[in-house]
C-alpha cells in the first residue's frame, strides 16, 4: 500500500509517501508545496490544488493521511490553513483517494507510543522506522511522513476517521 502523508498549510504543506506491505514501511518521496508569500491567497490555494494533483498522477498513492487542525496558536492563519485543507482533502477525493484524518496526539502516539511526545521525538522515530541517515527537512516535510507512518500503524478496517 503506498501512503501519502499531508501535514497542511498554505506557504508550505508537507508532504511525504511510504510504501507499507504490512511489516515495513519504506520512503518513496517528501517535500513541500511552497506558495509564494506575495500572490493572493485564491492564488496559492490553486498552487496546492495544481502541485498536489500532480504528486497524486505521479505517485499513485492507494489512501491519504492528513494532520486534523487540533490547535492553532496564530489566530491569523487559521482560516487561510483551514482553507487549504479543504483544498487538499477535496483535491485527494477528486483523485478518487480515502483520506483519513488524525490527530497530532494520534499521530505522536503512534509513532511513539506517547500522545504528548516532543516534536523531535516524533522525527526521530520517522527518521528510525525509515532507517533514514537524517531526519527529513524541512518540519513540514517530517510532519508529513509521521502522518502516513501513523496510517500505516492504524488499521484502517477500525479507523472511523475516513472522510
Amino acid at each position: 500500500m503506498r501512503i501519502l502523508g499531508i501535514d497542511p498549510g498554505y506557504a508550505l504543506v508537507g508532504y511525504g509517501l511510504i510504501d507499507y506491505d504490512g511489516y515495513t514501511p519504506k520512503i518513496v518521496d517528501y517535500g513541500v508545496i511552497s506558495t509564494p508569500k506575495e500572490e493572493t491567497l485564491p492564488n496559492r490555494l490553486y498552487v496546492i490544488y495544481k502541485t498536489l494533483k500532480k504528486i497524486i498522477e505521479v505517485y499513485k498513492p492507494d489512501v491519504v493521511s492528513i494532520e486534523e487542525l487540533f490547535y492553532f496558536k496564530n489566530q491569523k492563519t487559521i482560516i487561510p490553513v483551514a482553507e487549504a485543507r479543504g483544498v487538499i482533502v477535496l483535491t485527494c477525493k477528486e483523485c478518487g483517494l480515502d483520506v483519513y484524518e488524525y490527530t497530532p496526539l494520534q499521530i505522536k502516539q503512534a509513532l511513539t507510543g506517547v500522545g504528548r511526545a516532543e516534536k523531535q521525538q516524533v522525527q526521530f522515530m520517522v527518521k528510525t522506522l525509515l532507517g533514514l541517515d537524517k531526519i527529513p527537512k524541512p518540519d513540514d516535510a517530517a510532519d508529513a511522513v509521521a502522518a502516513a507512518l501513523c496510517h500505516s500503524q492504524i488499521s484502517p478496517k477500525i479507523n472511523f476517521n475516513k472522510l
